[in-house]
């Protein structure tokens, strides 16, 4: 009786392990056919070109404009593709996209803002068909403007807009060689600052610095020059 019983407990563990076998093998080849599939689409953009290709090709206002990923200030904005507008910034006079910034202290931040300027701000935005910048120069701003003007340095001209105006507390420079126009605020509570416009194609690049610059303005114009070369894909 108790071989019986040994006998009979016996085929029921030989049984058992009989089934087993086959499952934990099933279970073996799956958990490996898990890992390689995890393997393949695993992304790879953590470890290799973690910061994204270095410029995208986007299309504002119908225009192609091939533009560094790192110049582009607005997170949601890195993208390829259609856009309406895109915000840039390059360092100055190096025309590069500025360094990543670093998580700062409250004092380290108060420090920096006290700190000159050095970088040149650009928005280019779809215009759909409105009134251009040289149009703006030529028809409207002169409605707004002082009669007298003030000549400057190296040919660039000054003229107030009056103050009752839309543009009361600006200033228009202007030059013909090279070309270059800008309207300025004032220094007060903050250092006045610049922007001059140009139309590419379907849309407007909107350049702003410092109004110090105007200092050197042939070099901001030249500067203003090769941004929109090298973001129309010139070198």
């Amino acid at each position: 009786m108790t071989m019986f019983s040994m006998a009979r407990r016996g085929g029921r563990d030989w049984l058992r392990t009989s089934h087993l076998q086959p499952i934990a093998l099933a279970s073996t080849i799956a958990a490996g056919a898990i890992a390689a599939v995890a393997y393949l689409l695993w992304p790879t953009w953590g470890t290799v070109g973690s910061e994204g290709p270095q410029r995208l090709p986007v299309s504002i206002g119908g225009t192609l404009f091939n533009v560094p990923n790192a110049a582009i200030r607005m997170k949601i904005q890195r993208h390829s593709g259609p856009a309406e507008r895109i915000d840039l910034c390059f360092s100055y006079p190096s025309l590069q996209p500025p360094e990543a910034q670093k998580r700062v202290s409250a004092d380290e931040v108060a420090e920096q803002m006290t700190q000159p300027v050095d970088r040149i701000f650009l928005s280019i935005a779809a215009h759909h068909d409105s009134l251009s910048p040289d149009m703006r120069v030529r028809s409207i701003y002169p409605r707004y403007l002082e009669q007298a003007s003030t000549p400057g340095e190296d040919g660039l001209t000054m003229r107030a807009f009056r103050a009752d105006t839309p543009y009361g507390g600006e200033d228009l420079y202007y030059a013909n060689r090279p070309a270059f126009t800008a309207r300025c605020t004032r220094d007060a509570s903050t250092s006045g600052m610049c922007l001059s416009e140009r139309r590419i194609e379907g849309a407007d690049l909107t350049f702003r610095f410092p109004r110090s610059w105007l200092a050197q303005w042939q070099e901001i114009a030249g500067a203003m020059d090769r941004l929109t070369l090298q973001l129309r894909g010139g070198k």
